[in-house]
């Protein structure tokens, strides 16, 4: 058996980021994910997940190069995620940055700036690409999508295993 069984690392990680000064809401999970230098400076509504690999910078590391000109010089900026909001693997959230209620940020995207409610992001910018119900329907329209929420692990496997072992994919 699993230590994770044994241990709530939600509440765990949870506690950890709280205690560091992150704001976060109700029914939020997070997986490894890099929260920066200044993780007081980040808020996060309810039910918002973190992938791994996500990136949360609130100072830009540019002002490096006018460091002899001005020794103290430094740039900050906030972070602001709204409720229900998917932060892909990989994402990279630039400071000043306020991501709307309802959004997808698709991995490996970079976001810097305001993205409205109800969006679907992608890219290096981030661009919104599609209103959110668009992608509702698609997802409700695709041949791969499955019911395997609370459902055990064997059954999962054995369900996708003969759908994709079946030529049906």
């Amino acid at each position: 058996m699993l230590l994770v069984h044994f241990i709530p690392v939600l509440k765990v990680r949870r506690f950890l980021l709280q205690s560091v000064g992150v704001k976060m809401g109700h029914n939020c999970r997070f997986f490894k994910a890099d929260w920066g230098s200044e993780p007081y400076l980040i808020e996060l509504g309810n039910h918002v997940v973190v992938s791994n690999g996500v990136r949360f910078l609130n100072h830009d590391g540019g002002v490096w190069v006018f460091r002899t000109k001005y020794p103290r010089l430094d740039l900050f900026g906030s972070i602001k995620i709204g409720n229900n909001v998917c932060l892909g693997f990989n994402v990279i959230i630039l400071p000043n940055t306020t991501i709307g209620d309802n959004c997808i940020v698709a991995a490996g995207s970079v976001i810097k700036g305001r993205i409205p409610a109800d969006s679907v992001v992608f890219g290096n910018p981030g661009k919104v690409i599609m209103p959110l119900n668009i992608q509702e329907r698609l997802v409700l329209m695709s041949k791969y999508k499955f019911e395997t929420k609370g459902i055990s692990y064997g059954k999962k496997k054995k369900l996708l295993q003969t759908f994709f072992n079946s030529g049906s994919s």
